[in-house]
């Protein structure tokens, strides 16, 4: 994916896809721990994602952080809705939330 990563654009890209990774890397091959935990708690689930490697430009990472207001890589959005990072998604994974939270969205989009 190529972008100009204006908040604009950050926004259209989470509000389009019901799960957004933006992650050092890909799923495939991740170049961070943190990323390598928060795709596999995607992957998981067992639901489609869309992951975005923000090392493919040197752009990216602090235009994605200042939009966020959230500092860190990885950082993952359900339902357009930032969650936050792989500690957080592995916490709600484990407890059921994150499942709950997209169940949750699914039903309020029908």
């Amino acid at each position: 994916m190529s972008f100009n990563w204006t908040p604009d654009e950050l926004k259209q890209l989470v509000n389009e896809h019901r799960i957004v990774l933006f992650m050092k890397g890909t799923p495939q091959e991740p170049r961070c721990g943190f990323s390598n935990r928060a795709a596999t708690v995607l992957s998981q689930l067992g639901e489609p994602f869309t992951s975005v490697n923000v090392l493919a430009d040197r752009r990216a990472i602090p235009s994605v952080c200042d939009w966020a207001d959230f500092p860190t890589m990885p950082q993952i959005y359900i339902h357009g809705e930032l969650i936050g990072g792989s500690d957080i998604a592995l916490e709600m994974y484990e407890s059921g939330e994150l499942q709950q939270m997209i169940a949750d969205g699914d039903a309020a989009s029908e």
